[in-house]
């Protein structure tokens, strides 16, 4: 769900994001498999959740998928 309609905000696809995004500024650069990892470990995140979370950030052009198929952030002159 995007935004909930309850009290709990963590489990919202904006705040799950936004813990991606965060995850993806320390690092630019990671596989799938290793930004999963690191998520899990911090949040209990969930895989669906988590690629729910990667289309969203896709979606608003914020992440790509690079040539190497490693998830990182878009630059401004993509």
């Amino acid at each position: 769900m995007l935004l909930p309609d309850n009290i709990h905000p963590e489990l919202s696809i904006y705040y799950n994001g936004s813990l991606v995004l965060g995850e993806l500024q320390q690092n630019n650069s990671q596989s799938i498999l290793q930004l999963f990892s690191k998520m899990k470990a911090k949040t209990d995140m969930s895989f669906p959740t988590f690629l729910l979370c990667l289309d969203w950030l896709y979606l608003i052009n914020v992440a790509k998928i690079n040539e190497r198929g490693d998830i990182e952030i878009c630059s401004l002159k993509d």
